[in-house]
């Protein structure tokens, strides 16, 4: 999510266009981090998003199907209408300010201190397995602080049976969290976490349009799981990096 908000703040809007990753740094992402960016990929505007069939992807492929395929590959002569490379090792923990994504994100800096009612770690960009194992590390010696929601939905029934199999969920629920079952759940903003009047929301969830997740007047700031489970445990808007090891 990090490095999507980033892209967010630097490279506009792709209105009408496939975004392709590539690069030496793509081998540093696991196969759900790639699922997250190719996600929130739409609200670049994007067409769609593909990824570069490198080993760790066709292993991904292989261990689901045994049926015969041949992966793509962009022709040698491509024309690009623009290429850009990010540096992942410089990528800041991001936020985005409440009620757009394109050209409003930065540094969490910006919002350290603000005060939260609710935070969302969950949806299909921030439910994964590795994302709430990182909530659980950040919340494993901490509770979530008064005053504040923090719900949590697996992206899917296979990722809360690993959850729940792994010990992360009763972390998360001896901390104070609420687990629910998978769902858009509060990221749609139809159940399990709407907001109310002139409540604040920090989320991992796809989006932060104004009235999103419930009342129109609601403040909705968006980050990383790991951003959402300090937050949650701090009460303000908080770098997760400062309670990680």
């Amino acid at each position: 999510m990090d490095v999507f908000l980033a892209m967010a703040g630097s490279l506009g809007s792709h209105a009408g266009m496939n975004l392709e990753y590539g690069g030496e740094g793509l081998a540093g992402l696991s196969i759900a981090q790639r699922r997250t960016i190719a996600t929130m990929s739409t609200e670049l505007n994007a067409d769609f998003a593909t990824f570069e069939a490198d080993e760790r992807l066709l292993d991904h492929v292989h261990g689901r199907t045994d049926e015969p395929f041949e992966p793509a590959a962009p022709d040698a002569d491509a024309i690009y209408v623009r290429r850009a490379a990010i540096d992942l090792s410089s990528v800041e923990t991001m936020i985005a300010m409440p009620d757009a994504v394109l050209g409003n994100t930065g540094p969490v800096a910006q919002a350290i201190g603000q005060p939260i009612d609710q935070a969302f770690i969950g949806s299909c960009a921030g439910g994964s397995l590795s994302d709430i194992a990182d909530a659980a590390e950040i919340l494993g010696r901490r509770r979530v602080a008064p005053g504040v929601r923090l719900i949590v939905t697996p992206g899917s029934q296979a990722i809360y049976r690993a959850a729940l199999e792994a010990g992360y969920l009763a972390v998360l629920a001896e901390a104070g969290a609420t687990v629910t079952n998978s769902s858009c759940g509060a990221c749609a903003g139809g159940h399990l976490g709407v907001l109310g009047p002139a409540e604040t929301c920090i989320t991992s969830s796809t989006r932060n349009f104004k009235g999103r997740m419930g009342d129109a007047s609601a403040r909705i700031y968006m980050g990383s799981p790991a951003t959402v489970a300090a937050s949650a445990a701090a009460g303000t808007i908080a770098d997760p990096r400062e309670m990680l090891g």
